[in-house]
This record gives structure tokens, C-alpha cells and sequence, in this order.
């Protein structure tokens, strides 16, 4: 690189001169302030271990499906981009594809990794494919670059974990009283292959749920009563959240002998489609009302259809790049959790979404009426630069900075989290330049916000 694009004072601040200088003082207000991580899908057992990082490409390449989706759109067979294939195999590969990345958040994400974390110079290509290789290689091997060290060094100050509600969360435990680790790793609830029994597990789950957790009660007082106790075993273990990641956001009060009747016809295995969401979308009403007695912030993450090609699915399995958002309604659709939750005293409810054109249209008044309602950040598809941006147009004329959650990184990639963050913070240093220099905020109050929308608004909503 003629000039480093991954370290440029400027990178993704606005080009128009006068407003690039606000937005750099915005940034420099917030850009040393500590990661908070609310929600994500690191392992816990990676930080408690201290275990060291695998091979560049089982790191970088074949877990993280905005990596392989692009290549094999590209032509490339999805069975050469797993850990069978051999990782300087892999990494060839992904070299050869860097190109495709330009543009792209993942591309942004990767550059920014290459050069700030691992200390890579140059671009990516076939005939670099063996040197980086073996760079990155020689860094996984230092000492210093084991997970605890790394936490340390990106300032992460809170990581939230994805947990089964069955998990012991022995690595939590171990982190929490281990006086030589400071900073906090956090377990959130996430029972979906416990509530829709359209999972295939789901019989096998409820079944293990009920022996470990119901107390000896049986059927559907059981269940609820298993899922109940295993979510105040989360909130002693230091939970903050329960997330749900969903179909659609589907809400729905049953009376309880209806929901009994549904839950022993699932058992049996004779429920049908209509059955099926009608249970899951009353499982979220239940959640809800769990969340007002437990104090769990509940977020919900709906609009993908999972597994778009079942020829990838049955060979690769799931989260391998086939994810594809569809339209959300959440209008109607979250109103029966609502008429009930919506005003209940200290209840959190974040919502996201992947179809953006509810931002303004439904998030942003929900958000603006209704005091437990938070607009989730970008998520997934649209945590993007460009889409953050309109991210924030479309939601704050109607919803304020206040109503928002804060940054999600949402990554395994656990080396991607400073980057992701940084991208987040210098978006919101840009969109709050273009309003001061627009003179429609001070600028004051511009350095006011950034500060909460960093660092105040996800300890807000997520109760940290």
C-alpha cells in the first residue's frame, strides 16, 4: 500500500473539510473509552483458558461466514474452506479472493486486523499468501498474544458470551473469581432451540431441561417452571440479557390450557406449521413476562431465513454463509407483548432487525412511545459503514439518540472487535459532525452525545 488504509487518521470521516475537523474532535472524545460488548459469541472457555489461537485461516477464514460466503460466490467449492482442506491451503485461497473483499465491511474489518493487531504490511495476494501465513503464524505463537493479553490490550472492560441455558457456565465462574482477570465476561440467556419446536433438537432439549431444572414438576408448568430456575441460575452467574433470535418477532397470549395443549401435541409429535409459530411466538410472550420478573434485558433478533440452500445445509450445517434476510413486520406483530410489558417498570426490550426499511417506519416510534422499547443497533447484514449511517438518519428524527442501544459487534471473530468498534465510533462522530456543522446540535452537545451513545447507552440498556 502506497498509504496505509488501514491506519489513516481519517478513515470513514466525512470528506467535506469542515466537517471531517469536528468529527475528528468528536472521535478523539471517545476513541480510547473502553469496549463494552453487550452482546456476542465469543467463547468463554477461549478467555478462561487462555488458550492460544489456532492457524491464521481456523482464526480468520473458516468461521466466520462473511469470509467464506464471498469466496465461494466466487466460485469457489465451500469444501475447500474447511478445516479439512489444510489452513495454507485456505489461506491461499483467501489471499487469491482478497480482492473481493473491497468495499465490504469484512474487508474493512480484515485490513484494519492485518495491520493494527497482527502488523502486516502490504496487500494480500497469491504471492503473499505464504509470508502473511506464516506472520500471523509466528504472532499466534507469542506469549503476549494469548486471549487474556489481548482482552487487556483491545480495553474491552465487558464481553457478553451466547450460552446454551443448560451450560454450567463454568468458564464465567472460574473468570469471576479469578482475582488476576479484570474485566467481565458475561453470560446471556439463549433458549431458541428450547422454545421452537420446529428445532430438531427440540424434544431431546426439553426433555434434559425438564430433568435438570422443573423441579419435579412435569409437562408444561414444568417446562416453564425449568426455564424459569435455569434463568436465575444465569442471573447469579452474572447474565445481564436473554436473546432471542427468531423467525419473526411473532408475540402471542395463550391461555395457559391452550399452551399445555400445544406443548404435550409438540411432545407427541403431531403439531403442525400453525402450531408450531403459534407456540414460539407464545414462548416469547412468556419470555417477556419472565424478563419483568427477572430483570433479563430481552433482545430479539428476527428476519433471517436460516439455511436458504438445503444442499450446503446437509453437507456443511448451519452458519455457513446461506443466511438470507427476509421482510419483518413488527408493528402487530410485538403488540401482545406489548399491551401487557410495554410500560412495566425496569423491563429492557431491544429490538433489531435485518430489514432496515422498518427503522423509521416502525422501530423508531415504537422506540419513541413505548419506555422499555430500544432500537437494536445495525446488525449483521447492515453493520456496515454506510448502513449505520442511514441507520441513524432514519431513526433519529423520531426516536433521539437516547432510545438506541448502543454498539453490537455480534462477532465470534474475537481479533475483530476493536476494529468493529472503532468503525462504529468513528460513524457517530460523522453523523454528529454533519449535524453540527448543519447547526441543528452545538457542538457541546454534540461531545455530550457521543459520549452516550459509546459508553452510557449500553450500560443504560443493558443494565451494566
Amino acid at each position: 500500500m502506497t498509504e496505509s488504509l488501514a491506519t489513516h487518521p481519517d478513515r470513514l470521516l466525512p470528506a467535506d473539510p469542515g466537517t471531517r475537523s469536528i468529527a475528528r474532535t468528536l472521535l478523539a472524545r471517545v476513541q480510547d473509552l473502553p469496549i463494552i460488548s453487550p452482546h456476542g459469541h465469543v467463547d468463554a472457555a477461549v478467555i478462561e483458558q487462555n488458550t492460544p489461537f489456532p492457524d491464521p485461516a481456523a482464526l480468520l477464514v473458516t468461521p466466520d461466514h462473511y469470509v467464506t460466503r464471498l469466496i465461494h460466490a466466487s466460485g469457489v467449492p465451500l469444501e475447500q474452506l474447511q478445516p479439512g482442506a489444510g489452513a495454507r491451503e485456505i489461506w491461499r485461497l483467501f489471499c487469491e479472493s482478497w480482492p473481493l473483499f473491497d468495499g465490504t465491511a469484512s474487508g474493512y474489518w480484515l485490513r484494519t486486523q492485518f495491520e493494527t493487531v497482527f502488523g502486516l504490511q502490504g496487500e494480500l495476494s497469491s504471492d503473499t499468501a505464504d509470508a502473511t501465513f506464516d506472520a500471523i503464524s509466528a504472532k499466534l505463537a507469542e506469549p503476549g498474544f494469548r486471549p487474556r493479553e489481548l482482552f487487556k490490550d483491545f480495553n474491552i472492560e465487558v464481553l457478553a458470551t451466547t450460552d446454551d441455558p443448560l451450560d454450567d457456565l463454568a468458564s464465567h465462574r472460574a473468570l469471576a473469581a479469578d482475582p488476576s482477570f479484570h474485566g467481565r465476561v458475561l453470560p446471556t440467556f439463549r433458549p431458541d432451540a428450547y422454545l421452537n419446536i420446529a428445532h430438531p433438537s427440540w424434544t431431546t432439549n426439553v426433555e434434559r431441561l425438564s430433568e435438570t431444572a422443573s423441579d419435579g414438576g412435569s409437562g408444561y408448568r414444568g417446562y416453564l417452571a425449568a426455564l424459569e430456575n435455569r434463568r436465575r441460575y444465569f442471573v447469579e452467574h452474572g447474565a445481564v440479557s436473554a436473546d432471542h433470535g427468531v423467525r419473526t418477532p411473532a408475540t402471542l397470549k395463550l391461555d395457559p390450557a391452550d399452551a399445555a395443549r400445544l406443548f404435550e401435541r409438540a411432545r407427541s409429535g403431531q403439531a403442525t406449521a400453525a402450531d408450531r409459530d403459534a407456540f414460539e411466538a407464545h414462548m416469547m410472550y412468556q419470555m417477556a413476562r419472565m424478563s419483568v420478573e427477572d430483570g433479563l434485558v430481552m433482545t430479539i433478533h428476527p428476519g433471517s431465513f436460516r439455511n436458504h440452500h438445503q444442499p450446503t445445509f446437509e453437507a456443511f450445517g448451519a452458519d455457513t454463509g446461506h443466511d438470507i434476510p427476509v421482510a419483518t413486520n413488527y408493528t402487530e406483530a410485538i403488540r401482545p407483548l406489548l399491551q401487557d410489558f410495554g410500560t412495566a417498570k425496569d423491563f429492557h426490550l431491544v429490538l433489531f432487525t435485518l430489514d432496515e426499511t422498518v427503522f423509521s417506519r416502525e422501530l423508531a416510534p415504537l422506540a419513541g412511545f413505548y419506555p422499555s422499547v430500544y432500537i437494536g443497533a445495525p446488525w449483521w447484514f447492515l453493520d456496515a459503514p454506510d448502513a449505520m449511517l442511514r441507520f441513524r438518519s432514519a431513526v433519529t428524527e423520531t426516536a433521539g439518540f437516547s432510545r438506541s442501544s448502543g454498539f453490537i459487534d455480534d462477532t465470534r471473530a474475537f481479533c475483530s472487535i476493536p476494529a468493529r468498534h472503532d468503525a462504529s465510533r468513528r460513524i457517530e462522530a460523522s453523523f454528529l459532525a454533519r449535524l453540527v456543522a448543519e447547526h441543528r446540535i452545538s457542538e457541546d452537545r454534540a461531545h455530550e452525545l457521543i459520549v452516550d451513545v459509546v459508553d452510557s447507552s449500553p450500560r443504560r440498556v443493558f443494565k451494566l
